[in-house]
Protein backbone atom coordinates (compact mmCIF):
# COMPACT_ATOMS: atom_id res chain seq x y z
CA UNK A 1 0.00 0.00 0.00
CA UNK A 2 1.29 3.46 -1.05
CA UNK A 3 0.11 6.70 -2.57
CA UNK A 4 1.15 7.88 -5.66
CA UNK A 5 0.58 11.36 -8.23
CA UNK A 6 2.31 12.37 -11.26
CA UNK A 7 1.79 15.10 -13.29
CA UNK A 8 2.06 15.89 -16.87
CA UNK A 9 2.23 19.01 -18.67
CA UNK A 10 1.72 21.33 -15.92
CA UNK A 11 2.26 24.94 -16.66
CA UNK A 12 2.70 25.78 -13.11
CA UNK A 13 6.05 25.67 -11.16
CA UNK A 14 6.16 22.15 -9.96
CA UNK A 15 7.73 22.74 -6.27
CA UNK A 16 4.25 24.10 -5.48
CA UNK A 17 2.71 21.82 -7.02
CA UNK A 18 4.27 19.17 -5.20
CA UNK A 19 2.41 20.39 -2.13
CA UNK A 20 -0.38 18.82 -3.06
CA UNK A 21 1.40 15.16 -3.31
CA UNK A 22 1.95 16.02 0.75
CA UNK A 23 -2.25 15.24 1.08
CA UNK A 24 -1.65 11.30 0.63
CA UNK A 25 1.25 11.13 2.68
CA UNK A 26 -0.69 9.14 4.96
CA UNK A 27 -0.40 6.07 2.50
CA UNK A 28 3.31 5.72 2.62
CA UNK A 29 4.88 7.00 6.01
CA UNK A 30 8.18 5.05 5.17
CA UNK A 31 9.36 7.55 2.86
CA UNK A 32 8.89 9.97 -0.22
CA UNK A 33 10.23 10.93 -3.27
CA UNK A 34 9.36 13.53 -5.68
CA UNK A 35 11.26 12.80 -9.18
CA UNK A 36 10.91 14.96 -12.28
CA UNK A 37 11.17 12.90 -15.88
CA UNK A 38 14.45 13.30 -17.93
CA UNK A 39 13.62 15.94 -20.84
CA UNK A 40 10.45 16.88 -19.66
CA UNK A 41 10.71 19.90 -17.34
CA UNK A 42 6.61 20.01 -16.46
CA UNK A 43 6.22 16.13 -15.86
CA UNK A 44 6.93 14.86 -12.72
CA UNK A 45 6.45 11.80 -10.25
CA UNK A 46 5.63 11.74 -6.55
CA UNK A 47 5.88 8.78 -4.30
CA UNK A 48 4.88 7.79 -0.49
CA UNK A 49 5.87 4.52 0.61
CA UNK A 50 4.76 1.99 2.58
CA UNK A 51 7.67 -0.67 2.56
CA UNK A 52 5.71 -4.33 2.67
CA UNK A 53 8.07 -6.07 -0.51
CA UNK A 54 11.84 -5.44 -1.10
CA UNK A 55 12.51 -2.38 1.57
CA UNK A 56 16.00 -2.04 0.23
CA UNK A 57 15.07 -2.01 -3.85
CA UNK A 58 11.57 -0.48 -3.36
CA UNK A 59 11.07 3.05 -3.81
CA UNK A 60 9.44 4.27 -7.24
CA UNK A 61 9.49 5.24 -9.32
CA UNK A 62 10.47 2.08 -10.58
CA UNK A 63 13.15 2.14 -13.32
CA UNK A 64 15.25 -0.56 -14.38
CA UNK A 65 18.57 -0.72 -16.46
CA UNK A 66 17.02 -3.13 -19.16
CA UNK A 67 14.36 -0.36 -20.16
CA UNK A 68 15.94 3.31 -19.19
CA UNK A 69 12.85 4.97 -21.57
CA UNK A 70 10.18 3.28 -18.94
CA UNK A 71 8.83 4.49 -15.64
CA UNK A 72 6.74 2.94 -13.18
CA UNK A 73 4.48 4.40 -10.23
CA UNK A 74 2.15 1.46 -8.77
CA UNK A 75 0.20 0.92 -5.98
CA UNK A 76 -0.99 -2.76 -5.25
CA UNK A 77 0.68 -6.16 -5.19
CA UNK A 78 1.22 -8.66 -8.19
CA UNK A 79 0.78 -12.21 -6.38
CA UNK A 80 2.09 -13.95 -9.34
CA UNK A 81 4.86 -12.05 -10.21
CA UNK A 82 7.02 -15.19 -9.54
CA UNK A 83 5.14 -17.50 -12.06
CA UNK A 84 5.11 -14.82 -14.56
CA UNK A 85 9.07 -14.62 -14.25
CA UNK A 86 8.99 -18.57 -14.41
CA UNK A 87 6.73 -18.81 -17.21
CA UNK A 88 8.13 -15.74 -19.40
CA UNK A 89 12.04 -16.14 -18.55
CA UNK A 90 11.88 -12.30 -17.07
CA UNK A 91 15.29 -11.19 -15.83
CA UNK A 92 14.45 -8.99 -12.80
CA UNK A 93 16.61 -6.45 -10.99
CA UNK A 94 15.01 -5.86 -7.80
CA UNK A 95 12.53 -8.34 -5.29
CA UNK A 96 9.78 -5.57 -5.97
CA UNK A 97 6.39 -7.45 -7.65
CA UNK A 98 5.49 -4.45 -9.40
CA UNK A 99 8.98 -4.68 -11.71
CA UNK A 100 6.59 -7.39 -13.73
CA UNK A 101 4.68 -4.49 -15.00
CA UNK A 102 7.65 -2.99 -16.89
CA UNK A 103 8.70 -6.89 -18.30
CA UNK A 104 4.85 -7.22 -19.50
CA UNK A 105 4.94 -4.26 -21.15
CA UNK A 106 7.50 -5.01 -23.26
CA UNK A 107 6.96 -8.34 -23.77
CA UNK A 108 3.11 -7.80 -24.89
CA UNK A 109 2.04 -4.06 -24.59
CA UNK A 110 -0.40 -2.44 -21.97
CA UNK A 111 -3.48 -4.88 -22.91
CA UNK A 112 -1.42 -8.10 -22.17
CA UNK A 113 0.04 -6.54 -18.96
CA UNK A 114 -2.90 -5.35 -17.45
CA UNK A 115 -4.91 -9.03 -18.30
CA UNK A 116 -2.00 -10.94 -16.79
CA UNK A 117 -1.41 -9.31 -13.43
CA UNK A 118 -3.19 -11.28 -10.42
CA UNK A 119 -3.34 -8.81 -7.50
CA UNK A 120 -4.76 -5.22 -6.94
CA UNK A 121 -3.36 -2.68 -8.44
CA UNK A 122 -3.42 1.26 -9.76
CA UNK A 123 -0.40 2.05 -12.33
CA UNK A 124 1.01 5.27 -13.52
CA UNK A 125 3.54 3.85 -16.83
CA UNK A 126 5.59 6.79 -18.32
CA UNK A 127 6.85 5.10 -22.04
CA UNK A 128 9.44 7.83 -23.19
CA UNK A 129 10.58 6.03 -26.26
CA UNK A 130 6.91 5.68 -27.55
CA UNK A 131 6.07 8.87 -25.73
CA UNK A 132 2.81 6.92 -24.20
CA UNK A 133 1.24 7.09 -20.73
CA UNK A 134 -0.56 4.38 -19.47
CA UNK A 135 -3.04 4.37 -16.59
CA UNK A 136 -4.60 0.68 -15.06
CA UNK A 137 -6.31 -0.20 -11.76
CA UNK A 138 -7.35 -3.90 -10.93
CA UNK A 139 -11.00 -5.26 -11.50
CA UNK A 140 -12.81 -4.07 -8.37
CA UNK A 141 -10.91 -1.12 -7.45
CA UNK A 142 -9.30 -2.23 -4.29
CA UNK A 143 -6.33 0.17 -4.73
CA UNK A 144 -7.57 3.94 -5.70
CA UNK A 145 -7.03 5.72 -8.31
CA UNK A 146 -8.12 9.60 -9.04
CA UNK A 147 -7.06 11.74 -12.60
CA UNK A 148 -8.09 15.12 -13.67
CA UNK A 149 -7.63 15.67 -17.60
CA UNK A 150 -7.82 19.32 -19.19
CA UNK A 151 -8.95 20.56 -22.08
CA UNK A 152 -5.54 21.57 -23.08
CA UNK A 153 -3.67 18.44 -22.33
CA UNK A 154 -2.70 18.81 -18.46
CA UNK A 155 -2.88 15.43 -16.53
CA UNK A 156 -2.72 14.86 -12.87
CA UNK A 157 -3.06 11.02 -11.19
CA UNK A 158 -3.23 10.46 -7.91
CA UNK A 159 -4.10 7.14 -5.10
CA UNK A 160 -6.85 10.10 -3.41
CA UNK A 161 -9.05 13.01 -4.73
CA UNK A 162 -7.29 15.05 -2.42
CA UNK A 163 -4.26 14.99 -3.69
CA UNK A 164 -5.70 16.88 -6.78
CA UNK A 165 -8.32 19.46 -5.73
CA UNK A 166 -5.53 21.97 -4.96
CA UNK A 167 -3.52 22.08 -8.44
CA UNK A 168 -3.12 25.03 -9.78
CA UNK A 169 -3.44 25.25 -14.01
CA UNK A 170 -3.08 28.55 -16.13
CA UNK A 171 -6.62 28.34 -17.73
CA UNK A 172 -8.46 27.53 -14.41
CA UNK A 173 -8.22 25.47 -10.67
CA UNK A 174 -8.78 21.75 -11.99
CA UNK A 175 -12.44 20.70 -11.66
CA UNK A 176 -12.74 17.59 -13.19
CA UNK A 177 -11.52 15.29 -10.82
CA UNK A 178 -13.11 11.90 -11.37
CA UNK A 179 -12.30 8.44 -10.10
CA UNK A 180 -10.71 6.24 -12.49
CA UNK A 181 -12.74 3.22 -13.90
CA UNK A 182 -11.71 -0.51 -12.18
CA UNK A 183 -11.01 -3.17 -14.64
CA UNK A 184 -9.95 -0.31 -17.37
CA UNK A 185 -6.82 1.15 -18.54
CA UNK A 186 -6.15 4.38 -20.50
CA UNK A 187 -3.64 5.00 -22.96
CA UNK A 188 -2.42 8.61 -23.72
CA UNK A 189 0.00 10.38 -26.30
CA UNK A 190 2.33 12.46 -24.84
CA UNK A 191 3.60 15.31 -26.49
CA UNK A 192 6.63 17.04 -27.02
CA UNK A 193 5.63 19.57 -24.71
CA UNK A 194 4.50 17.45 -21.94
CA UNK A 195 0.73 17.58 -22.76
CA UNK A 196 -0.99 14.46 -23.12
CA UNK A 197 -3.93 13.54 -25.33
CA UNK A 198 -6.07 10.59 -24.37
CA UNK A 199 -6.08 7.72 -26.98
CA UNK A 200 -8.62 4.93 -25.77
CA UNK A 201 -9.95 3.86 -22.89
CA UNK A 202 -10.49 0.01 -22.93
CA UNK A 203 -11.93 -2.40 -20.35
CA UNK A 204 -9.86 -5.73 -19.92
CA UNK A 205 -11.64 -7.71 -17.30
CA UNK A 206 -15.09 -7.67 -16.00
CA UNK A 207 -15.99 -9.97 -12.53
CA UNK A 208 -17.44 -12.66 -14.53
CA UNK A 209 -14.54 -13.35 -16.82
CA UNK A 210 -12.03 -15.93 -16.13
CA UNK A 211 -8.91 -14.06 -15.89
CA UNK A 212 -6.26 -14.61 -18.26
CA UNK A 213 -3.31 -15.21 -15.47
CA UNK A 214 -5.04 -18.51 -14.22
CA UNK A 215 -2.62 -20.16 -16.64
CA UNK A 216 -0.01 -18.71 -13.84
CA UNK A 217 -1.96 -19.57 -10.78
CA UNK A 218 -0.61 -21.59 -8.01
CA UNK A 219 -3.45 -23.76 -8.33
CA UNK A 220 -3.89 -24.29 -12.54
CA UNK A 221 -6.66 -26.69 -12.83
CA UNK A 222 -9.50 -27.76 -10.49
CA UNK A 223 -9.41 -30.82 -9.91
CA UNK A 224 -12.95 -31.75 -10.76
CA UNK A 225 -15.58 -29.61 -12.91
CA UNK A 226 -19.58 -29.63 -12.80
CA UNK A 227 -22.00 -28.29 -10.84
CA UNK A 228 -22.81 -31.07 -8.22
CA UNK A 229 -22.86 -30.11 -4.54
CA UNK A 230 -19.75 -31.69 -3.48
CA UNK A 231 -17.65 -30.54 -6.35
CA UNK A 232 -18.71 -26.70 -6.00
CA UNK A 233 -18.10 -27.03 -1.84
CA UNK A 234 -14.27 -28.32 -2.65
CA UNK A 235 -13.89 -26.01 -5.26
CA UNK A 236 -14.93 -22.87 -2.93
CA UNK A 237 -12.48 -24.15 -0.02
CA UNK A 238 -9.57 -24.86 -2.76
CA UNK A 239 -9.85 -21.37 -4.52
CA UNK A 240 -10.83 -19.61 -1.20
CA UNK A 241 -7.92 -21.24 0.96
CA UNK A 242 -5.54 -20.29 -2.34
CA UNK A 243 -6.98 -16.33 -2.35
CA UNK A 244 -5.42 -16.21 1.44
CA UNK A 245 -2.46 -18.19 0.54
CA UNK A 246 -0.92 -16.09 -2.59
CA UNK A 247 -1.58 -12.55 0.11
CA UNK A 248 0.90 -14.25 2.56
CA UNK A 249 3.45 -12.45 -0.13
CA UNK A 250 4.80 -10.07 3.10
CA UNK A 251 8.28 -8.41 5.07
CA UNK A 252 6.02 -6.76 7.63
CA UNK A 253 3.84 -8.61 10.20
CA UNK A 254 0.54 -9.87 9.02
CA UNK A 255 -3.00 -9.10 11.24
CA UNK A 256 -6.18 -10.15 10.74
CA UNK A 257 -9.28 -8.01 11.04
CA UNK A 258 -12.20 -9.60 12.99
CA UNK A 259 -15.83 -8.98 13.78
CA UNK A 260 -17.05 -12.30 14.77
CA UNK A 261 -19.02 -12.55 11.71
CA UNK A 262 -18.86 -14.98 8.66
CA UNK A 263 -16.36 -13.41 6.82
CA UNK A 264 -13.96 -11.98 8.86
CA UNK A 265 -13.97 -15.33 11.04
CA UNK A 266 -13.45 -17.14 7.42
CA UNK A 267 -10.67 -15.24 6.41
CA UNK A 268 -9.06 -15.50 10.15
CA UNK A 269 -9.66 -18.77 10.64
CA UNK A 270 -7.76 -20.00 6.70
CA UNK A 271 -5.22 -17.07 7.37
CA UNK A 272 -3.89 -18.49 10.67
CA UNK A 273 -4.09 -22.92 9.28
CA UNK A 274 -1.64 -21.25 6.34
CA UNK A 275 1.16 -19.42 8.62
CA UNK A 276 0.95 -22.54 10.79
CA UNK A 277 2.02 -24.79 7.81
CA UNK A 278 4.85 -21.86 5.96
CA UNK A 279 6.08 -22.06 9.60
CA UNK A 280 5.15 -18.28 10.37
CA UNK A 281 6.92 -17.35 13.25
CA UNK A 282 5.20 -15.00 15.05
CA UNK A 283 1.35 -15.23 16.33
CA UNK A 284 -1.68 -13.79 13.91
CA UNK A 285 -2.75 -10.86 16.19
CA UNK A 286 -6.55 -10.05 15.67
CA UNK A 287 -8.38 -6.93 15.95
CA UNK A 288 -11.82 -6.51 17.19
CA UNK A 289 -13.70 -2.82 18.10
CA UNK A 290 -17.49 -2.36 19.68
CA UNK A 291 -18.94 -1.18 22.86
CA UNK A 292 -18.55 -3.39 26.11
CA UNK A 293 -19.69 -6.95 25.75
CA UNK A 294 -21.41 -5.79 22.18
CA UNK A 295 -22.01 -8.65 19.51
CA UNK A 296 -18.96 -8.46 17.65
CA UNK A 297 -16.92 -8.01 20.49
CA UNK A 298 -18.33 -11.38 21.92
CA UNK A 299 -18.19 -13.16 18.55
CA UNK A 300 -14.87 -12.28 17.83
CA UNK A 301 -13.78 -13.29 20.92
CA UNK A 302 -15.19 -16.81 20.83
CA UNK A 303 -13.34 -16.92 16.98
CA UNK A 304 -10.22 -15.84 18.50
CA UNK A 305 -10.12 -18.63 20.97
CA UNK A 306 -11.03 -21.17 18.73
CA UNK A 307 -8.49 -20.50 16.05
CA UNK A 308 -5.66 -19.57 18.27
CA UNK A 309 -4.95 -15.85 17.74
CA UNK A 310 -3.46 -13.35 19.30
CA UNK A 311 -6.78 -11.32 20.30
CA UNK A 312 -7.00 -7.11 20.67
CA UNK A 313 -10.50 -6.04 21.62
CA UNK A 314 -10.57 -2.15 21.25
CA UNK A 315 -13.62 -0.76 23.12
CA UNK A 316 -15.35 2.08 20.90
CA UNK A 317 -16.99 4.90 23.38
CA UNK A 318 -19.42 7.20 22.11
CA UNK A 319 -17.72 10.21 22.18
CA UNK A 320 -14.70 8.97 20.64
CA UNK A 321 -16.72 7.85 17.47
CA UNK A 322 -18.91 10.83 17.13
CA UNK A 323 -15.41 13.15 17.60
CA UNK A 324 -14.15 10.91 14.59
CA UNK A 325 -16.73 11.49 12.26
CA UNK A 326 -15.27 14.40 9.95
CA UNK A 327 -11.60 13.24 10.14
CA UNK A 328 -13.16 9.50 8.60
CA UNK A 329 -15.42 11.80 5.98
CA UNK A 330 -12.26 13.83 5.31
CA UNK A 331 -10.27 10.26 4.90
CA UNK A 332 -13.21 8.86 2.76
CA UNK A 333 -13.97 11.43 0.93
CA UNK A 334 -17.59 10.72 0.25
CA UNK A 335 -20.92 11.41 1.61
CA UNK A 336 -22.34 8.27 1.43
CA UNK A 337 -24.43 7.48 4.70
CA UNK A 338 -23.88 3.64 5.39
CA UNK A 339 -20.17 3.96 4.13
CA UNK A 340 -19.35 6.80 6.89
CA UNK A 341 -21.32 4.68 9.49
CA UNK A 342 -19.52 1.54 8.80
CA UNK A 343 -16.10 3.42 8.65
CA UNK A 344 -16.09 4.70 11.89
CA UNK A 345 -15.28 1.70 13.78
CA UNK A 346 -12.80 0.46 11.13
CA UNK A 347 -11.08 3.71 10.98
CA UNK A 348 -10.50 3.57 15.04
CA UNK A 349 -9.12 0.21 15.26
CA UNK A 350 -6.83 0.47 12.36
CA UNK A 351 -5.77 4.25 14.47
CA UNK A 352 -5.57 1.59 17.33
CA UNK A 353 -3.28 -0.88 15.56
CA UNK A 354 -1.16 1.62 14.08
CA UNK A 355 -0.13 2.86 17.17
CA UNK A 356 -0.41 0.20 19.69
CA UNK A 357 0.85 -2.89 17.13
CA UNK A 358 3.70 -3.68 14.64
CA UNK A 359 1.40 -5.33 12.11
CA UNK A 360 0.97 -3.93 9.09
CA UNK A 361 -0.55 -6.07 6.59
CA UNK A 362 -3.85 -6.45 7.11
CA UNK A 363 -6.45 -9.34 6.47
CA UNK A 364 -10.49 -8.21 6.02
CA UNK A 365 -13.24 -9.91 4.98
CA UNK A 366 -14.45 -6.83 2.13
CA UNK A 367 -16.33 -8.40 -0.81
CA UNK A 368 -17.88 -11.31 0.16
CA UNK A 369 -21.28 -9.72 0.56
CA UNK A 370 -21.48 -8.68 -2.66
CA UNK A 371 -20.55 -11.75 -3.52
CA UNK A 372 -22.04 -14.39 -2.00
CA UNK A 373 -25.38 -12.47 -1.49
CA UNK A 374 -24.93 -11.63 2.00
CA UNK A 375 -27.21 -8.56 2.40
CA UNK A 376 -30.33 -8.97 4.13
CA UNK A 377 -32.25 -7.63 1.34
CA UNK A 378 -31.67 -10.29 -0.95
CA UNK A 379 -34.20 -12.75 1.01
CA UNK A 380 -36.34 -10.34 -0.85
CA UNK A 381 -35.04 -10.88 -4.18
CA UNK A 382 -37.68 -12.13 -6.80
CA UNK A 383 -35.75 -14.54 -8.71
CA UNK A 384 -32.14 -16.43 -8.34
CA UNK A 385 -31.41 -14.54 -11.94
CA UNK A 386 -31.83 -11.29 -10.38
CA UNK A 387 -30.22 -11.81 -7.34
CA UNK A 388 -27.36 -12.99 -9.43
CA UNK A 389 -27.76 -9.32 -11.40
CA UNK A 390 -27.76 -7.64 -8.12
CA UNK A 391 -24.47 -9.36 -7.15
CA UNK A 392 -22.81 -8.25 -10.04
CA UNK A 393 -24.09 -4.86 -10.13
CA UNK A 394 -22.58 -4.91 -6.14
CA UNK A 395 -19.51 -5.79 -7.19
CA UNK A 396 -18.41 -3.28 -9.67
CA UNK A 397 -19.88 -0.61 -7.51
CA UNK A 398 -17.63 -1.89 -4.82
CA UNK A 399 -15.25 1.04 -5.51
CA UNK A 400 -17.74 3.60 -4.64
CA UNK A 401 -18.69 2.03 -1.21
CA UNK A 402 -17.17 -1.11 0.85
CA UNK A 403 -13.50 -1.10 -0.90
CA UNK A 404 -13.32 2.86 -0.35
CA UNK A 405 -14.09 2.62 2.82
CA UNK A 406 -11.59 -0.41 3.54
CA UNK A 407 -8.99 1.24 1.76
CA UNK A 408 -9.42 4.61 3.21
CA UNK A 409 -10.23 3.73 6.38
CA UNK A 410 -6.65 1.42 6.90
CA UNK A 411 -4.50 3.56 4.27
CA UNK A 412 -5.46 6.88 6.70
CA UNK A 413 -3.24 5.41 9.46
CA UNK A 414 -0.40 3.52 7.00
CA UNK A 415 -1.96 -0.25 6.99
CA UNK A 416 -2.43 -2.18 3.86
CA UNK A 417 -4.96 -3.85 3.13
CA UNK A 418 -5.84 -7.28 2.21
CA UNK A 419 -9.24 -8.68 0.93
CA UNK A 420 -9.11 -12.82 -0.40
CA UNK A 421 -12.79 -12.75 -1.29
CA UNK A 422 -11.97 -10.69 -4.57
CA UNK A 423 -9.68 -12.83 -5.96
CA UNK A 424 -9.86 -12.86 -9.72
CA UNK A 425 -10.09 -16.51 -9.67
CA UNK A 426 -12.47 -17.25 -6.74
CA UNK A 427 -14.98 -14.29 -7.45
CA UNK A 428 -15.24 -15.49 -11.42
CA UNK A 429 -15.54 -19.20 -10.34
CA UNK A 430 -18.36 -18.36 -7.92
CA UNK A 431 -20.04 -15.60 -10.67
CA UNK A 432 -20.10 -19.23 -12.71
CA UNK A 433 -22.32 -20.92 -10.76
CA UNK A 434 -25.73 -21.28 -11.48
CA UNK A 435 -27.74 -18.76 -10.02
CA UNK A 436 -30.00 -21.02 -7.96
CA UNK A 437 -27.06 -22.68 -5.97
CA UNK A 438 -25.64 -19.03 -5.31
CA UNK A 439 -29.46 -17.70 -3.26
CA UNK A 440 -29.88 -17.92 0.39
CA UNK A 441 -31.63 -20.99 1.44
CA UNK A 442 -33.94 -21.78 4.46
CA UNK A 443 -33.91 -18.10 5.35
CA UNK A 444 -30.08 -17.99 5.93
CA UNK A 445 -28.13 -15.94 3.30
CA UNK A 446 -24.39 -16.93 2.07
CA UNK A 447 -25.80 -20.59 2.64
CA UNK A 448 -23.73 -21.77 0.23
CA UNK A 449 -20.62 -20.43 1.40
CA UNK A 450 -21.41 -21.43 4.97
CA UNK A 451 -22.21 -25.31 3.69
CA UNK A 452 -18.99 -25.79 1.94
CA UNK A 453 -16.91 -25.07 5.30
CA UNK A 454 -19.18 -27.07 7.07
CA UNK A 455 -17.14 -29.80 8.22
CA UNK A 456 -13.62 -28.23 7.77
CA UNK A 457 -13.75 -27.00 12.01
CA UNK A 458 -12.41 -24.06 11.01
CA UNK A 459 -15.09 -22.11 12.85
CA UNK A 460 -17.29 -22.83 15.71
CA UNK A 461 -20.83 -23.96 14.53
CA UNK A 462 -22.46 -21.33 15.36
CA UNK A 463 -19.82 -18.81 13.89
CA UNK A 464 -20.68 -20.30 10.93
CA UNK A 465 -24.00 -19.85 10.89
CA UNK A 466 -24.40 -16.83 12.49
CA UNK A 467 -26.87 -14.78 10.70
CA UNK A 468 -25.58 -11.10 9.38
CA UNK A 469 -25.30 -8.22 11.70
CA UNK A 470 -25.81 -4.40 10.10
CA UNK A 471 -22.31 -3.31 11.22
CA UNK A 472 -23.51 -0.91 13.34
CA UNK A 473 -25.48 -3.46 15.34
CA UNK A 474 -22.33 -5.63 15.81
CA UNK A 475 -20.00 -2.72 16.99
CA UNK A 476 -23.14 -1.35 19.67
CA UNK A 477 -23.89 -2.37 23.28
CA UNK A 478 -27.21 -4.49 24.11
CA UNK A 479 -28.67 -1.73 25.11
CA UNK A 480 -28.43 1.04 22.71
CA UNK A 481 -27.55 0.43 18.61
CA UNK A 482 -24.44 2.57 17.53
CA UNK A 483 -27.29 3.68 14.77
CA UNK A 484 -29.38 5.14 17.62
CA UNK A 485 -26.49 7.03 19.02
CA UNK A 486 -25.27 8.52 15.74
CA UNK A 487 -28.94 9.36 15.18
CA UNK A 488 -29.41 10.88 18.67
CA UNK A 489 -26.81 13.20 18.60
CA UNK A 490 -27.20 14.96 14.69
CA UNK A 491 -30.79 15.23 15.49
CA UNK A 492 -29.30 18.05 17.97
CA UNK A 493 -26.88 19.58 15.16
CA UNK A 494 -29.46 19.79 12.08
CA UNK A 495 -32.34 22.09 12.41
CA UNK A 496 -35.46 20.65 11.06
CA UNK A 497 -35.61 24.12 8.55
CA UNK A 498 -31.61 23.15 6.81
CA UNK A 499 -33.37 19.85 6.34
CA UNK A 500 -36.85 20.92 4.04
CA UNK A 501 -34.58 23.40 2.11
CA UNK A 502 -31.99 20.49 1.10
CA UNK A 503 -32.88 19.97 -1.96
CA UNK A 504 -32.68 23.47 -2.68
CA UNK A 505 -28.97 23.61 -0.76
CA UNK A 506 -27.95 20.04 -2.19
CA UNK A 507 -29.62 19.65 -5.68
CA UNK A 508 -27.77 16.43 -6.91
CA UNK A 509 -28.52 13.38 -4.46
CA UNK A 510 -30.20 15.60 -1.66
CA UNK A 511 -30.04 14.53 1.59
CA UNK A 512 -33.26 13.04 2.62
CA UNK A 513 -32.75 12.73 7.04
CA UNK A 514 -30.74 14.84 9.47
CA UNK A 515 -28.48 11.96 8.97
CA UNK A 516 -27.02 12.77 5.59
CA UNK A 517 -27.47 16.21 5.70
CA UNK A 518 -24.96 16.29 8.67
CA UNK A 519 -22.38 14.05 6.47
CA UNK A 520 -23.17 16.09 3.23
CA UNK A 521 -22.09 19.42 5.05
CA UNK A 522 -18.94 18.15 5.95
CA UNK A 523 -17.93 16.75 3.17
CA UNK A 524 -19.02 19.87 1.12
CA UNK A 525 -16.45 21.57 4.08
CA UNK A 526 -13.77 19.85 2.53
CA UNK A 527 -14.26 18.99 -1.38
CA UNK A 528 -17.05 21.59 -2.48
CA UNK A 529 -19.01 20.67 -5.39
CA UNK A 530 -17.75 17.84 -5.87
CA UNK A 531 -21.13 15.94 -4.86
CA UNK A 532 -20.37 13.87 -8.44
CA UNK A 533 -18.35 11.81 -6.90
CA UNK A 534 -21.11 9.70 -5.52
CA UNK A 535 -23.24 8.34 -8.10
CA UNK A 536 -25.84 7.66 -6.04
CA UNK A 537 -26.25 6.45 -2.20
CA UNK A 538 -25.83 3.15 -0.99
CA UNK A 539 -29.70 1.44 -0.49
CA UNK A 540 -31.61 -2.01 -0.31
CA UNK A 541 -33.40 -3.28 -3.28
CA UNK A 542 -36.61 -4.81 -3.56
CA UNK A 543 -37.54 -3.15 -0.39
CA UNK A 544 -38.98 0.01 0.32
CA UNK A 545 -36.02 1.78 2.52
CA UNK A 546 -35.54 4.71 3.44
CA UNK A 547 -32.30 3.99 5.14
CA UNK A 548 -29.70 2.12 4.20
CA UNK A 549 -29.15 0.30 7.71
CA UNK A 550 -30.00 -3.78 7.93
CA UNK A 551 -32.09 -3.14 11.21
CA UNK A 552 -34.54 -1.25 9.70
CA UNK A 553 -35.53 -4.35 7.25
CA UNK A 554 -38.79 -6.24 8.23
CA UNK A 555 -36.37 -9.40 7.50
CA UNK A 556 -33.68 -8.34 10.16
CA UNK A 557 -33.45 -9.23 13.85
CA UNK A 558 -30.37 -8.76 15.68
CA UNK A 559 -28.92 -10.28 18.63
CA UNK A 560 -29.92 -7.25 21.03
CA UNK A 561 -33.78 -7.93 19.87
CA UNK A 562 -33.93 -12.13 20.64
Amino acid sequence: MCGIWALFGSDECLSVQCLSAMKIAHRGPDAFRFENVNGFTNCCFGFHRLAVVDQLYGMQPIRVKKFPYLWLCYNGEIYNFKQLQKQFGFDYQTLVDGEVILHLYNRGGIEQTASMLDGVFAFILLDTANRKVFLARDTYGVRPLFKVLTDDGFLGVCSEAKGLINLKHSTSLCSKVEPFLPGHYEVLDLKPSGKVASVELVKFHSCKDEPLHVACDTVEALPSAGFDLETVKSNIRILFENAVRKRLMAHRRIGCLLSGGLDSSLVAAVLLKLMKEININYPLQTFAIGMENSPDLLAARKVAAHIGSEHHEVILNTEEGIQAIEEVIFSLETYDITTIRASIGMYLVSKYIRKKTDSVVIFSGEGSDELTQGYIYFHKSPSPEEAAEESERLLKELYLFDVLRADRTTAAHGLELRVPFLDHRFTSYYLSLPAELRIPKNGIEKYLLRLSFEDSNLLPKEILWRPKEAFSDGIASVKKSWFSILQDYIDQQVDDLLLEKAAEKYPFNPPKTKESYYYRQIFEKHYSGRSSWLPHYWMPRWVKATDPSARTLKHYKSATQE
